[in-house]
């Protein structure tokens, strides 16, 4: 029997996903990148109904596209009110739910995971390139807890399947329901000389180093160590700036300053972006921190009003194209601020305030049919 188009379609893109994460840019990428959503905005247009009666709103459907940078997204907001899912929410083999639980918990995102193959095919080979350019093969130590302590979270999922892929024995988890076990975490980084891998979030990492510095310890953590930070620079009863926090790293735990990769992601996409510096380093290339996503993501900064792209160097909301996204919905537009550089982007933060208007205006439109019924 012929595989259905649907079947057609996640193949090849698992296929291109599995040759590797190099950004975009080139002209062969572009190529590529430009047929494939052309095919996801078709299935996600006609598989999610909510998405497809959007985009007639906007006016823009498979046969009339011209760009894919027409294609509608959906701010990150809808996933809390609508079920953005390509096919059948009931045959989700994972569920993902955002974090924040000021709504109520029926009011957080959901992202209904179809196949999670997308997913390990987005999430192993980008991190590898980022984080472990130099094929290094590391006990991961994670400050983030454990999947079966947070069946809901798509960092829990993404950070043990990294450690299940592509760590070394030696590593495991340090946080669990009651917060952060610092003796289990102090045990594991002392490794002697063998480098190590510190997953966590922003938040976890400022604890663990507020109570190094309140007992007047300083780790030197062997030469080759590294750390993968996620989340705001906020942590427990404090907010710290990022440069702050990068230097608390190199003093505290005796990273190198390129050692320490941020990794910005979101429950909504199923590719993540991480800091170029140490991948920039491997290859001996130099150059800005900023960041970069595999090339089948596409990002754009968008005027807040108009949702417009903007020039390179203005500041706007951050629009995704995760062809990675395909069970859902690929085109995902954000509330954070950035700016958009050569191969990449500067993340400046969460805008402040209600939501940009461009993406008020686009939650009424999706809205529309729910609010009638």
């Amino acid at each position: 029997m012929a595989e259905a188009p649907a079947d057609d379609l996640r193949a090849e893109l698992l296929a291109w996903l599995g040759s590797g994460p190099a950004p975009g840019g080139n002209e062969a990428h572009e190529d590529r990148f430009r047929a494939f959503a052309v095919r996801v905005f078709r299935h996600n247009y006609e598989r999610c109904a909510p998405y497809g009666a959007y985009c007639r709103r906007r006016g823009i459907t498979p046969d009339t596209l011209d760009d894919w940078r027409d294609i509608p997204a959906v701010p990150t907001a809808a996933f809390k009110e609508l079920e953005l899912v390509s096919g059948d929410p009931g045959d989700a083999v994972l569920t993902f739910r955002t974090s924040g639980t000021t709504r109520g918990r029926e009011r957080r995102g959901v992202h209904h995971v179809l196949d999670p193959a997308l997913y390990d095919a987005a999430l192993l080979p980008t991190f590898a390139a980022y984080v472990l350019p130099d094929e290094a093969t590391l006990p991961m130590v994670s400050l983030i807890p454990s999947l079966a302590d947070q069946p809901d979270s798509s960092l829990s999922y993404m950070v043990g399947a990294v450690m299940d892929a592509l760590g070394d024995e030696g590593g495991g988890h340090v946080a669990g329901p009651d917060g952060l076990d610092l003796d289990r975490l102090h045990a594991l980084v002392a490794t002697g000389d063998r480098p190590v891998c510190l997953l966590g979030t922003s938040a976890a990492f400022i604890h663990w180093l507020d109570a190094l510095d309140r007992n007047g310890r300083r780790l030197r953590l062997p030469e080759g160590s590294r750390l993968m930070d996620t989340g705001g620079y906020k942590g427990w009863g404090r907010a710290v700036d990022e440069a702050e926090l990068r230097r608390a790293y190199v003093e505290l735990l005796g990273l190198a300053g390129d050692y320490c990769v941020n990794e910005y992601g979101m429950t909504e996409l199923l590719s993540q972006f991480y800091d170029t510096t140490l991948r920039d380093r491997h290859r001996g290339t130099g150059g800005v921190r900023r960041k970069e996503g595999p090339r089948w993501v596409r990002t754009l900064v968008v005027d807040p009003e108009t949702l417009r792209p903007l020039p390179a160097g203005e500041t706007g909301v951050l629009a995704h194209y995760d062809l990675a996204n395909m069970d859902a919905v690929m085109a995902v537009q954000t509330e954070d601020l950035g700016v958009a550089v050569d191969d990449g982007f500067h993340l400046l933060g969460r805008s402040a305030g209600a939501p940009p208007r461009g993406c008020s205006v686009a939650m009424d439109m999706l809205l529309q049919d729910r609010d009638a019924s």
